[in-house]
């Protein structure tokens, strides 16, 4: 992108793009890396979508006990 604001058919079209990308799994940063935006408008417009951030880290995050 050009570092211009995306306004119209085109913040339609990248925000829908960003929701399917990462409700399918993609990262943020993946995301962001695909559609050539930085990481602050990509998360604004997944936002903007209505999807619900994973926590970072994904699956890693949680905790466990080792029986030990």
């Amino acid at each position: 992108m050009t570092g211009r604001p995306i306004t119209g058919e085109a913040r339609i079209r990248l925000r829908t793009r960003a929701a399917d990308l990462y409700v399918a799994g993609a990262t943020i940063h993946s995301v962001r890396h695909q559609l050539g935006l930085s990481y602050g408008t990509t998360r604004t417009l997944l936002l903007e979508a209505g999807v619900r951030l994973r926590r970072p880290g994904g699956w890693r995050t949680t905790s466990f006990t080792t029986g030990t």
